[in-house]
């Protein structure tokens, strides 16, 4: 009898402490018009409900059982900003998965978090190109030995890896989280990130020797980087990921921008589920003896709310609505809103107290729909429609305190979502747009260092002749308009430069000279250096604005002005090194 190596897999990752159902909008046509059309969407119950349905129907068919995390559970939301990490920990117990990897933003504020979480989870937490083997033995929040922990073996240079079964076989996952750790968040100094690929492909290795030859890799690399590493490594089953906030499946006639749900690479399928818990994945795979994939049945799944909210600039009458209704709860890609009532109860009683207050607290009004994007596409070429705002609030309000000040400078990752029109909280602020509470930091810089952190930055972001860090590091400016081609050589990208001016009561764009001096305004990870950014520890001088931090700046300036009003001038001109 031949044995039928099947696996039925939910899989999802940068959840960023979205345990409440988030809003999403889709774009629909009917009868020649377009509609927008907004729901809430996915949430920790409605996710557990939808992950014991399909490890019900795999012990029914006999099929053995994966649930993954792709990393970044931290962050993202004021649960995350009132409990530390102890909400995420307790409501993924509650999920019940069967492995995690470690994100980037576990690691945000060092080890010891990592190390409080560790302490807590009923599951294991994979990084296993994480290199311990330096750690200082009597250190607080020592992670090295982790019972919860399978981390780097810098005897053997492999990854420790967690084994199931499939079948009558082992099956082994592998977690690997980004080698650039240091760039992109704060890890303790004793703790290292060791080569993505070179760890994933000798561990591979080892583990064919032991006969074990269905392998997943439980990767926090991003898709770019998955991608690369489907094609260098061979042996890999499927790769399970997140940290791009990659969303595939068939959504591109709802009017969402989507990549092929499990698309191969090298014969291994890559699968990624979007973000902030708003979508789940769930496939069935089946694999041969040897570990090679034969088949991918599944998709990424919304999980709507049962009504839906329908904007139109004209009334919408009851048959057109329910057209607008069915086409979408029709679509494969959608689920409804059936959800684990004990984990609902257990976000609303134990943990939404502490936040209702701010979800009250309106601080202005949006009058529009601002999306934003950490690069800019066709779609949007001058990218984000929000991180401008961003910049200009911190200019803004850090001029308030000290006159001097040509511009501010922010990160795309540094903003976390869009922004729909209507009232704007604190909570979404505070638990949403900036979850990061940094201090901003002024700083005098030569106009030479400008051209080459903005360059950088830009092309650590698009992997532009070096390995980037993601795409949250591209720059987002006020005050500061860049031109940058990537079609041209290192150092000669940034083909013009302008900084804002005010003569005589009016603004004018004067070009940035390479030995002028110029005072900028960032947040403190921006002008630590981090995701390309090494120019800005060039600056002649660094001070922390001790009175102001990324959020506040924001929150002032909304109050002041009563809302984002009018238009920014784009003041991002990009020319991709792809086109």
């Amino acid at each position: 009898m031949t044995v039928r190596y099947t696996l039925k897999l939910a899989h999802i990752n940068d959840t960023h402490s979205h345990f409440d159902p988030t809003r999403v909008q889709f774009k629909l046509q009917h009868q020649g018009k377009t509609y927008d059309i907004n729901s809430h969407s996915g949430g920790y119950a409605r996710i557990s409900y939808q992950v014991e349905q399909a490890r019900a129907e795999a012990a029914q068919n006999g099929q053995s059982f994966l649930f993954l995390h792709g990393g970044d559970s931290f962050q993202g939301t004021l649960y995350f900003s009132e409990f530390k990490g102890a909400a995420n920990a307790d409501l993924l117990n509650r999920l019940k998965p069967d492995a995690m990897v470690l994100g980037n933003h576990e690691i945000d504020a060092g080890n010891e978090p990592v190390k409080n979480f560790l302490d807590n989870i009923g599951f294991p937490l994979l990084a296993g190109n994480m290199d311990l083997s330096q750690e200082i033995a009597n250190k607080p929040g020592r992670l090295a030995g982790h019972h919860n922990l399978l981390d780097y073996n810098s005897d053997t240079q492999t990854a420790k890896v967690l084994i199931k079964s499939i079948g009558d076989k082992p099956l082994a996952i592998i977690g690997i989280t980004l080698e650039q750790m240091k760039e992109i968040a704060r890890p303790d100094d004793d703790t290292h990130f060791v080569n993505a690929v070179t760890t994933t492909a000798n561990t591979i290795q080892a583990l064919h020797q032991q006969g074990v030859r269905h392998i997943v890799v439980l990767s926090h690399l991003g898709w770019e980087m998955d991608k690369q590493l489907a094609q260098q490594v061979s042996g890999i089953s499927v790769i399970v990921g997140g940290h791009s906030h990659t969303l595939q499946g068939e959504f591109n006639h709802l009017g969402m921008s989507a990549l092929p749900y499990g698309e191969a690479v090298n014969g291994t399928p890559i699968l990624h589920a979007g973000k902030y818990a708003e979508t789940i994945g769930l496939c069935n795979l089946e694999f041969t003896a040897d570990g090679k994939l034969i088949s991918l049945d599944g998709h990424n799944y919304f999980m709507l709310d049962q009504h839906l909210l329908i904007e139109t600039n004209e009334p919408i009458d009851a048959a057109t609505y329910q057209a607008l209704t069915q086409a979408i709860h029709a679509h494969k890609g959608i689920l409804g809103d059936e959800h684990d009532e004990t984990i609902a109860q257990v976000i609303e009683h134990k943990y939404h107290p502490a936040i209702k207050a701010l979800e009250h607290q309106v601080l202005a009004f949006i009058p529009k729909n601002l999306v934003h994007t950490r690069l800019p596409s066709k779609a949007l070429p001058h990218g984000s429609e929000i991180a401008p705002w961003v910049c200009k609030s911190i200019y803004h309000e850090t001029k308030r305190l000290h006159d001097k000040v040509d511009f501010a400078l922010h990160n795309a990752g540094g903003v976390r979502q869009s922004l729909n029109k209507g009232p704007l909280t604190m909570a979404d602020v505070l638990g949403r747009l900036l979850p990061f509470d940094l201090p901003l930091v002024k700083y005098r810089i030569k106009g030479k260092h400008l051209y080459q952190a903005i360059e950088s930055a830009i092309n650590s972001a698009t992997n532009n002749s070096i390995t980037g860090t993601g795409a949250g590091s591209f720059p987002y400016t006020y005050g500061l308009k860049y031109y940058y081609d990537g079609r041209q050589s290192v150092g000669k990208r940034v083909i013009k430069l302008e900084v804002l001016s005010h003569q005589s009561g009016t603004e004018v764009w004067q070009h940035v000279e390479l030995e002028k001096h110029y005072f900028g305004v960032s947040s403190a990870y921006t002008a630590s250096g981090k995701e390309g950014y090494q120019a800005l520890q060039q600056a002649d001088w660094q001070t922390a604005i001790a009175t102001l931090t990324l959020p506040q700046a924001f929150i002032r300036f909304m109050e002041r002005e009563q809302g984002l009003m009018g238009d920014i001038e784009p003041q991002v001109s990009y020319t991709s090194h792809l086109y």
